[in-house]
């Protein structure tokens, strides 16, 4: 599903480095996506540049198997052909992968790690804003661990269970500890307290195409 935009939105997304490769082989190739940078190309031509236009141009026929949002950094993994697309798109599809997001949330949380279970749908009249809703909401999971506090801000591991949209971002302002600078979630010191929403896909680990093999490819978090 591509991220909405107003009209107006003016895109200037980084471009330095053009693209930042974690790792190269015949199957795949690993990037680090920069916050700014849209996954795939937007309906407005405006938009066109993306991690995926950017990919295509270095590696024809490289197919996105999944996405991080625009103002997201971190790990994307894409396939250099079909039957590799195939084998990694299934474990997304079945939620065989391994996912670690490092995030700043506003305020100290008291307790150390735990779990949030709340049905996530669509906001329509703030779309692409999702909120909880217990009668059309599909079930999200979502666990969360501190790893350091910082002065009224606290620094979590997130690791999402289910893969709902903005699921991460959502449920952390639902639990009153938005991310610092998401311009969807966080209002007044949270927003202002970061200039890029603070978020940052760390590790992804999957079974390779070729064998079937266990790996993990990390990155640390630009914040």
């Amino acid at each position: 599903m591509l991220e909405p935009m107003p009209k107006t939105y003016d895109y200037d997304p980084p471009r330095e480095p053009w693209l930042d490769i974690i790792h190269e082989d015949e199957d795949i190739v690993v990037f680090n996506k920069p916050s700014g940078l849209l996954s795939v190309p937007g309906k407005d031509p405006a938009l066109f540049d993306s991690l995926q236009s950017r990919a295509l141009e270095r590696f024809p026929g490289a197919g996105t198997i999944h996405r991080l949002d625009k103002d997201t950094s971190g790990i994307i993994v894409m396939a250099k052909h079909k039957a590799a697309h195939g084998h990694i798109g299934k474990q997304f599809e079945y939620r065989q992968t391994t996912k670690l997001y490092i995030a700043r949330v506003w305020g100290e949380i008291a307790e150390e790690e735990g779990l949030v279970d709340l049905p996530l749908a669509t906001d329509w009249e703030n779309k692409p804003r999702q909120e909880v809703n217990y009668e059309r909401g599909r079930p999200a999971q979502s666990r969360w661990r501190v790893i350091g506090r910082e002065n009224g801000v606290t620094r979590v591991a997130l690791t999402p269970i289910t893969g709902r949209t903005h699921q991460l971002r959502a449920h952390m302002k639902e639990i009153g500890h938005p991310i610092l600078g998401d311009q969807f979630y966080a209002t007044g010191q949270a927003l202002a307290a970061a200039d890029r929403l603070q978020l940052h896909a760390a590790e992804l680990g999957f079974r390779h195409p070729r064998g079937g093999a266990p790996v993990v490819f990390r990155s640390d978090p630009p914040f």
